[in-house]
């Protein structure tokens, strides 16, 4: 058994993230088991990069109201306690609403060479402003 007290926070790299967000790692990728586990805080209207994950990806939201959307304009409002699963190799992303702050659990499984993510270029401002017209336009 190995008892972790805390890790540190780090904030992640500005090169896949729109925003400030957070990550406290709970989980290294390291063989033979290749979970990946990490708490992660964006603040309003902060975003992650569209990316994919090989073996796809568990969000379960821990505080706030995230999004997660799709390429193909598919977006899920999800609030504390809602978990969202992103197939493999599904390109999304995932962030705060413009006036929430947004915790989650991130969960992967990486493919040996790392995590298993694959980082592509930043969401852009009207695809995150056509997010949130698409859920505050649900019921």
């Amino acid at each position: 058994m190995e008892h972790i007290t805390s890790t540190a926070t780090i904030k992640t790299p500005a090169e896949r993230f729109t925003g400030d967000v957070y990550l406290n790692l709970i989980e290294a990728p390291a063989e033979p088991a290749r979970l990946a586990v990490g708490l992660v805080r964006f603040t309003p209207s902060a975003r992650t990069n569209w990316h994919s994950h090989a073996n796809g990806q568990v969000l379960y939201i821990t505080d706030g109201v995230a999004l997660v959307g799709t390429r193909d304009g598919e977006v899920a409002r999800a609030t504390a306690g809602q978990t969202v699963k992103c197939p493999a190799g599904e390109e999304h992303w995932h962030g705060a609403t413009d006036t929430n702050f947004m915790a989650h659990v991130a969960i992967v499984v990486g493919d040996g060479n790392g995590d298993g993510t694959t980082w592509l270029e930043p969401v852009t401002d009207e695809q995150y402003a056509q997010a949130l017209a698409t859920v505050n336009e649900k019921p």
